[in-house]
């Protein structure tokens, strides 16, 4: 419950923040002034919060667990998938409003515009990145195996939100609200992929695992 309450917390303060040009836009704006400097490695970091680049990586994670799931038996193999896809689609939906609502300028570094609250490419590649992980986590058996999908979804993230704020694409606390928003639909997803994963290992056996069993039975058996 925390993972769902407290990114919406953070969220609405920060959007107050901007709405009434808060206090803790003085500080923003002091990181954004220390950290600017567009390059091009900065301008490639950012480019992986693209839809074009962020949302494949999410089709090929959901190709992959509907395959694995339906090929495994796995109860309602489809919904920690569907789940993804309806949780991606949504990004939009909160986050264009957003926008339009708070209005805010953005940094000296892009042509002057509107609309930068909050940073819509941090929360495609939270989302994306984040649910690819979690689709495919349960089908890893090596421990080191999942930890390095897992720290390889957290360095896109970090990668991506410092592109954004070194090229001065967007003020940090653009790039925080991006996380709080993109961090409610990945405890969703979490908790969807985890109920599935305990009904999997709980439900019925596989084919494979009832045809070993019946064969000890019958080695037992003298048949």
């Amino acid at each position: 419950m925390l993972l769902l309450v407290l990114p919406v917390v953070v969220l609405a303060v920060l959007t107050w923040q901007v709405v009434t040009d808060g206090p803790l836009l003085r500080p923003d704006a002091e990181v954004s002034r220390a950290l600017v400097h567009p390059d091009g490695f900065s301008q490639f970091l950012s480019d992986l919060g693209n839809i074009q680049v962020a949302v494949p990586v999410l089709v090929l994670a959901l190709a992959a667990a509907l395959w694995r799931g339906r090929a495994e038996g796995v109860p309602r193999w489809w919904l920690p998938p569907l789940t993804a896809a309806a949780l991606m689609a949504l990004v939009p939906a909160v986050v264009v409003p957003l926008k339009e609502w708070t209005d805010r300028p953005g940094t000296p570094a892009v042509p002057p515009a509107t609309g930068y609250f909050p940073s819509g490419h941090t929360a495609t590649a939270v989302v994306a990145y984040g649910s690819a992980a979690l689709l495919l986590l349960p089908r890893l058996r090596s421990p080191a195996a999942r930890r390095a999908l897992a720290a390889g979804c957290g360095v896109l993230v970090l990668g991506v939100s410092y592109g954004l704020v070194r090229h001065g694409y967007h003020w940090p606390l653009d790039v925080v609200a991006g996380w709080c928003a993109g961090a409610v639909p990945l405890a969703v997803l979490a908790r969807v992929v985890s109920r599935s994963t305990r009904r999997s290992s709980s439900g019925t056996p596989s084919s494979r695992s009832g045809l070993s069993r019946d064969h000890a039975v019958h080695r037992r058996q003298g048949t």
